[in-house]
Order: structure tokens, then C-alpha cells, then sequence
């Protein structure tokens, strides 16, 4: 899907002058462009194609049956409900069931779901019942922390607070012992 560059000029120069600017002023006689253009990024999601993001880099055979997990990836999302950020530390886990993922791929995923319009909670599953997909491990866990600006600077404000999501699958659902040693090499105290 490409954008429409030119009309999401059109309607952010039409939303400066409903919120009462004038959009001939020098500091906005570009802002349009530069909103298109900055959505035309927070947004790739959407044109983003999961084969090319993974791009063969699932490898078969492999002895490994031991947890890999990879920790603190940065994410950046748009709340689907008021188009503000969230953004926070995605945590990714799994134990490979003959099938493993360069480790490179992984924040790669987690950074296509993220550059769409979300909620913390589906942006959370999506990349868990992915990895399950791609892979069939035994078990998936993600984690995601984030702070909401349509929480913080709106609303409620409330200004340190986090939103805490998971989402486990296969072992780190049914075992204790599997998701509180996920919760360990996070940092997270055992639930």
C-alpha cells in the first residue's frame, strides 16, 4: 500500500486551520509535507511484508531446546484511539522446537506491528502468535512495558505510569517454572 502523500498534506493543513493556525505562518508553511512524511514512516506497518522482514532467516535442525530470549527492544506505536504515541521495552522469548530465528529478526517483528495504528494488548499477541507461527516452538512469551501519552498528557494525566501486557503460549503458559525463568533473565519479579 503506498501512501497518498498529497492528501495527507490536504488534511493536516485543513486540521491546522480547524485547531485555529494560520498555515501560511512561516513555522507551518511546511508542516504539512513533514506530517506526511512522518506518517508515511510511523506507519510502514502496514506495507511492511513479513517474508521479507524474517527473509529466510529461519534456520531448520538445530539441537538448541533451551530458552533464547531477546530483551529491552525499544518499540514505538500509535494508540489507535487518539493517533498519540506509546512506546516502551518489548520482551521476546521462546523455546525452539527444532527451528530457530536469526536474533535479528525478532525486534524486526516486534517494529512491524508496532508501525501500525494499535493497543498495547493486540500489538502484544500479534508478535507472539507470530513467532508461534513461523516457528512452532514449544512455547512463546512476550512482554511489553509501555508509557501511553494519551495517559500522560490527556485524560488522566498521569504521568509515571506503565502498561504491562503479556502474552505466553505452550510452556510458558502451562509451566510455573518455564514463565518465572523468563520472568528472571527479564528482570521481572516471579508472578
Amino acid at each position: 500500500m503506498t501512501m497518498n502523500i498529497k492528501k495527507i498534506e490536504e488534511i493536516t493543513s485543513v486540521l491546522l486551520k480547524e485547531i485555529g493556525e494560520d498555515v501560511t505562518r512561516e513555522g507551518l508553511v511546511k508542516t504539512p509535507n513533514r506530517v506526511a512524511r512522518a506518517w508515511e514512516y510511523l506507519a510502514r506497518g502496514y506495507s511492511t511484508d513479513l517474508d521479507d522482514v524474517i527473509n529466510k532467516a529461519i534456520f531448520e535442525d538445530e539441537e538448541c531446546s533451551e530458552m533464547v530470549v531477546v530483551r529491552d527492544i525499544e518499540f514505538f506505536s500509535m494508540c489507535e484511539h487518539h493517533m498519540l504515541p506509546f512506546f516502551g521495552k518489548a520482551h521476546v522469548g521462546y523455546i525452539p522446537n527444532g527451528k530457530i530465528i536469526g536474533l535479528s529478526k525478532i525486534p524486526r517483528l516486534v517494529d512491524v506491528f508496532a508501525r501500525r495504528l494499535q493497543v498495547q494488548e493486540r500489538l502484544t499477541r500479534q508478535i507472539a502468535y507470530t513467532l508461534k507461527e513461523v516457528l512452532d516452538p514449544i512455547g512463546v512469551a512476550v512482554i511489553l512495558e509501555g508509557r501511553h501519552l494519551c495517559m500522560q498528557m490527556r485524560g488522566v494525566e498521569k504521568q509515571n505510569s506503565f502498561a504491562t501486557t503479556s502474552a505466553m503460549i505452550g510452556e510458558f503458559h502451562d509451566e510455573v517454572e518455564t514463565r518465572n525463568e523468563f520472568f528472571s533473565i527479564i528482570g521481572l519479579k516471579n508472578l
